[in-house]
């Protein structure tokens, strides 16, 4: 689940690099890494080996995509690295060694799965005007992408959201955890102590009505006399997503929630049922990523 892209990167294109500068968040090394590598390594921390080709193929090229995006800014801005991952922890990106531990006696078959399906993408990018475009993804939606501007700040126009029924299928696509009183009054106050709550009154009334946004996702939720985001939620309660509802009863709330992951641009369970589908890379990441071009480097 990538950051934040930034809106400077938009501004002019960077031809294509053949390494990644990559921060091991973990041990503060920078790492340089392969394009191929990177595309293995990526796949490999976000997706299980034995997926589609053509969702595993989708994942590498949206993955480099976004690397190529953040390169450029990180580049303009004399930054000493161009994205971070942690390894170890399988976040991000996944380098060899670790690959070896991760996967065990099948390293040998999945690592050449992989490469051979980075090798069938080698030189793909998607573009947008001319550059690298910001291809975030995620795990899966709430039924729908969300847009941009609704996560971060910047409203980019291959990022505005589309239908993605493929993700009811997802593993905990639905979950919903419970919070007694007491661990919800302690994750609010934590989290909103000045935002002007007023826990005093019956923990029943405390959850408003939410404003949605159009793919789905809490926008506004009135909590307590305050006007809380969805995405301040979604991290103050450790939740899934920010498509989440609250009910109240027994002394407990109970939050459902939707999807995984902040659910713009690629879902990674869309991409699994198109490609069971039939639909090819080139069609995941047209749908996912409107309007932007596919273009080999």
């Amino acid at each position: 689940e990538p950051v934040s892209p930034s809106p400077a990167a938009t501004a002019t294109p960077t031809p294509a690099a053949d390494t990644l500068r990559v921060l091991d968040e973990a041990s503060g090394e920078i790492l340089t890494v392969s394009a191929r590598d990177y595309r293995i390594g990526a796949a490999a921390a976000e997706l299980p080996a034995d997926w589609p080709d053509e969702a595993i193929k989708a994942q590498m090229v949206a993955a480099w995509s976004y690397a190529l995006f953040q390169q450029q800014t990180a580049r303009a801005a004399g930054q000493a690295h161009d994205l971070s991952a942690n390894p170890a922890r399988r976040q991000g990106f996944m380098t060899r060694e670790v690959l070896e531990s991760y996967w065990g006696v099948d390293f040998e078959a999945n690592y050449q799965r992989l490469a051979a399906l980075a090798d069938q993408v080698e030189g793909r990018v998607v573009q947008w005007e001319g550059a690298a475009a910001a291809c975030c993804y995620h795990a899966s939606s709430c039924g729908a992408t969300e847009a941009s501007q609704n996560v971060w700040t910047e409203a980019l126009p291959y990022l505005q959201g589309v239908d993605s029924p493929w993700d009811t299928a997802a593993d905990g696509w639905e979950v919903t955890v419970t919070y007694t009183v007491q661990q919800m009054t302690d994750a609010l106050q934590l989290n909103f102590a000045d935002r002007g709550l007023d826990l005093s009154g019956d923990p029943s009334g405390w959850f408003g009505t939410p404003t949605l946004t159009a793919a789905g996702y809490v926008a506004s939720q009135p909590v307590a006399g305050a006007e809380l985001s969805g995405i301040e939620l979604r991290g103050a309660l450790g939740l899934r997503s920010a498509a989440f509802t609250v009910q109240y009863a027994d002394r407990t709330f109970s939050v459902t929630t939707h999807g995984y992951g902040h659910g713009v641009g690629l879902s990674q369970w869309g991409a699994r049922g198109m490609a069971l589908e039939g639909k090819s890379c080139a069609d995941i990441l047209a749908w996912y990523y409107p309007g932007t071009q596919l273009v080999q480097e």
